[in-house]
């Protein structure tokens, strides 16, 4: 019993260090478009916003897009930002849709991640900051990049119906 007692005391201090270290990384970037948590939970499923704006993660293979083969594009469910184009999709075996690299330079960016007792990259719009999951060094040729992104962070545009390279919001002066 006090074994267990130790563990959740080590695990929880450890969670509240990778807490302090991502809220302080957090204040280098600067959304383009900000909302209020009222407007983000009045806009977003109570899921999407679990995985967007508190950095929650999906079940493995649960998601709507992680066997999705359509053709066409994936966009930010917070702000529409274009985020990858299905031409990057591959099978990573892992359970989430997964990508060998953003549809531009200006689709996303990332940060170092110290939760969970481990350092990895948490991907993020770079329009509005929503975490979408992390990348990982262990892709496919040609980036070696493995984008691990939580369905519930993108809307699917199927071929037919998407804009043609559309990029980020205009910033707000």
């Amino acid at each position: 019993m006090r074994q267990a007692i130790w563990l959740a005391a080590i695990v929880g201090t450890a969670c509240l260090i990778g807490s302090y270290f991502n809220a302080t990384r957090r204040t280098n970037l600067e959304a383009r478009i900000v909302k209020t948590d009222a407007e983000w939970r009045a806009q977003l499923t109570p899921e999407q916003y679990r995985v967007t704006r508190q950095k929650g993660t999906e079940c493995a293979f649960t998601g709507k897009s992680w066997d999705n083969k359509q053709a066409g594009q994936y966009r930010c469910v917070c702000c529409d930002n274009l985020l990858f184009d299905s031409s990057t999709k591959f099978e990573s075996g892992t359970g989430w849709p997964s990508f060998f690299q953003p549809a531009t330079e200006k689709s996303t960016v990332t940060e170092s991640d110290w939760s969970f007792f481990m350092r990895r990259t948490e991907v993020m719009c770079q329009a509005c900051l929503a975490h979408l999951g992390h990348v990982f060094e262990d892709g496919p040729k040609p980036t070696g990049a493995r984008y691990c992104i939580n369905s519930e962070a993108m809307k699917f545009i199927p071929a037919g119906e998407a804009e043609i390279p559309p990029t980020s919001p205009a910033k707000k002066d």
